[in-house]
């Protein structure tokens, strides 16, 4: 291969990857632009529907994002694992809807100074209620 021939295939190589890099790059930007809040609620254990209490009871011990579909809306359950004390809880920070899904923002807090703490096995884990959308839900 000549040096010419060369200089052009490099060429077009490094154009291939500048165009390739710039259109991944506006992709992520537009995922998460937010389209509008989503209401939602969060459920205490007894408001939730018995068969997703099924599901998240078999995957409570470790990480786990779930959903659920049902009557016209839309569960969504986040849970950090087992932890080996009480006092900890699930913050949910921000719920809002994309062109690509519904973005659920939460976090685990751990007990507070002045809580009272158990040393026994705990799975924090929280489950909140919205309006269906045919969407799936992306987790923070």
């Amino acid at each position: 291969m000549s040096k010419r021939h060369l200089g052009i295939l490099l060429t077009v190589c490094l154009a291939l990857t500048v165009c390739l890099a710039l259109t991944a790059c506006s992709v992520s930007k537009t995922e998460k632009k937010k389209i509008r809040d989503v209401e939602f609620t969060v459920l205490d254990k007894e408001d939730i529907p018995e068969e997703f209490m099924v599901r998240i009871e078999e995957a409570k011990e470790e990480p786990m994002k779930l959903s659920y579909a049902d009557k016209g809306y839309l569960y969504a359950a986040r849970g950090y694992g087992v932890q080996n004390t009480s006092g900890y809880s699930v913050n949910v920070s921000q719920c809002y809807e994309t062109e690509q899904g519904i973005h659920m923002e939460t976090s685990l807090l751990g007990p507070g100074k002045e809580e009272k703490i158990l040393k026994k096995k705990t799975y924090p884990y929280v489950v909140v209620k919205m309006e269906y959308a045919d969407k799936p839900i992306e987790y923070d």
